[in-house]
């Protein structure tokens, strides 16, 4: 059973960054993709972003791309979301989740979430 707990949320201004991070307890991280979701008041759960296990291939939403880059520490068991440039439209609360394939993650599918952490973008 993997453990996720994400960090880093928090209240910024538009045109700001935050650093979101996500802690895992398994000790086989890096065999896991790893990635980020969010989800806005009224609407479903949205795919962010994606990581393989070694860190090798990265995969974004659109609404995201050249603005949020992933990132990993598999000596850390943490995985990063370096979110830039943020919009009102990012406000949501952000989800990490793993899987053994990167496929899965991206599909939507994976087998363990964190919490949540809250990012709140105000104009």
């Amino acid at each position: 059973q993997v453990q996720l707990v994400e960090s880093g949320g928090g209240l910024v201004q538009a045109g700001g960054s935050l650093r979101l991070s996500c802690a895992a307890s398994e000790r086989a991280f890096s065999s896991y993709a790893m990635g980020w979701f969010r989800q806005s008041p009224g609407k479903e759960r949205e795919f962010v972003a994606a990581i393989g296990s070694s860190g090798g291939n990265m995969y974004y939403a659109n609404s995201v791309k050249g603005r949020f880059t992933i990132s990993r520490d598999n000596a850390k068991n943490t995985v990063f979301l370096q979110m830039n440039s943020l919009n009102p439209e990012d406000t949501a609360v952000y989800y990490c989740a793993a899987d053994m394939t990167s496929r899965t993650v991206v599909a939507g599918r994976p087998n363990y979430w964190g919490q949540g952490t809250q990012v709140t973008v105000s104009s």
